[in-house]
């Protein structure tokens, strides 16, 4: 062969194998990831308009591990689950707790996270026992379509209960006075209280809600329920970065205790 041919030969097979290399990168698979964006630390939207946190960064690694590219959408939550069956994103992660109302419409992972709810009350309330009787005629907050909403029209008929939106406008509300006790997911209440402005109104009072009622089995990856493939993969995923380090690495950077566990 001459060596005109070997330098053919050769820029043949370069671009075969770079052509291959491209097909399949083409391929890779690409899913869209949902959550809330009004959640923080678990899910925000940064100044700069990118949607970001716990929740976010603990998806994207999931994706990276099986495989696939993901693009994240942002959704009300009042719309979030309806907006996976109606597939505007392949699965949700949004610190949605696993029930058995829900597992009636969506499938679920094994839990990423481990969940409780609580109260905030203003610093110089005396209230340390919530009971219909305790908070009658009080103005109790939730947001809307959520367990803990839930928990607080159930628990509490005599109050007058108020359903936001979304965390921040109920957290906006109690800062502003016009609360007298907040229900909410443990996590962002703490963070809300220990490390924002609005935060230092209040403080977290009586004990951790943990009534499986209402936080279910933990926190969950909801799916439609016929995607069982893809929530076996993201469950061997999930396990993979618990055992590797990757989980507790992201963890840390948005909690002092690891939340897989509450401790």
């Amino acid at each position: 062969m001459t060596f005109a041919s070997k330098l053919f030969a050769s820029a043949i097979a370069l671009a075969t194998l770079t052509g291959t290399a491209f097909t399949s990168s083409a391929q890779a698979e690409t899913l869209r990831l949902g959550t809330e964006g009004a959640y923080p630390p678990f899910n925000y939207v940064t100044p700069e308009g990118t949607v970001a946190g716990f929740d976010v960064e603990i998806g994207l690694e999931l994706c990276k591990r099986i495989g696939a590219e993901c693009e994240v959408v942002a959704q009300d939550w009042d719309g979030i689950i309806p907006g996976l069956l109606a597939k505007k994103y392949d699965f949700i992660i949004a610190s949605m707790f696993i029930t058995e109302e829900r597992k009636k419409q969506v499938a679920f992972t094994d839990p990423y996270y481990m969940a409780a709810m609580t109260h905030v009350v203003p610093k110089e309330s005396e209230l340390t026992e919530f009971t219909n009787d305790t908070l009658k005629d009080l103005v109790v907050g939730a947001q809307a379509g959520t367990t803990q909403a839930d928990y607080a029209v159930e628990m509490y008929p005599d109050a007058d209960v108020r359903l936001y939106p979304t965390q921040d406008e109920a957290s906006l509300d109690m800062a502003s006075g016009r609360l007298d006790v907040m229900v909410g997911d443990m996590l962002p209440l703490l963070d809300f209280v220990e490390k924002t402005e609005d935060g230092a109104c209040c403080k977290i009072a009586g004990a951790p809600i943990t009534d499986p009622a209402f936080v279910g089995d933990g926190v969950g990856i909801a799916l439609r329920q016929e995607d069982s493939d893809l929530r076996d993969r993201l469950n061997a995923a999930l396990e993979e970065i618990r055992a590797d380090g990757t989980y507790k690495a992201i963890n840390d950077k948005y909690f002092t205790i690891d939340v897989y566990t509450m401790k």
